[in-house]
C-alpha cells in the first residue's frame, strides 16, 4: 500500500542542494524498477499551526533543478516508513519536485 501524502497545508523550501543518493560505497543508487539514478533533496515542510520539519525527499531521474531557498512542490508525497536493526524512521520520495513557474505552466 503507498502512503501519498496531502502537501498542501505545506510549504516546502529547499535547503540542501539535491544530490546523488549513494550507498556505503559511495556509488549512486537507482530505483529497483526503472533504473532510474536516484538524487536527494533536503527541504522544510512548514505548516502554520504546527511548525516545520526537516525532511529529505529522494526522486528518480535526473537531478532536480532546484536551489536552496526556492520554494518546491513535491509531486505525489509518499511516506515509506521502514525497521531495520532495532532503528526506524519514515522515508520520503516523489515523483518530481515542481517549482511555481512549473506548476503555472503545467495549468
Amino acid at each position: 500500500m503507498n502512503l501519498y501524502l496531502d502537501g498542501s497545508r505545506y510549504t516546502f523550501t529547499v535547503t540542501k542542494a539535491p544530490e546523488a543518493k549513494t550507498d556505503q560505497e559511495g556509488r549512486q543508487r537507482t530505483d529497483r524498477r526503472t533504473g532510474e539514478k536516484l538524487t536527494v533533496t533536503q527541504m522544510m515542510a512548514l505548516n502554520a499551526e504546527d511548525g516545520a520539519d526537516v525532511i529529505t525527499v529522494t526522486v528518480a531521474g535526473e537531478l532536480p533543478k532546484v536551489s536552496v531557498g526556492q520554494i518546491v512542490t513535491p509531486v505525489e508525497l509518499e511516506a515509506i516508513p521502514w525497521a531495520t536493526n532495532g532503528r526506524n524512521g519514515v522515508a520520503y520520495r516523489a515523483k518530481s519536485l515542481d517549482t511555481p513557474k512549473q506548476a503555472v505552466k503545467a495549468a
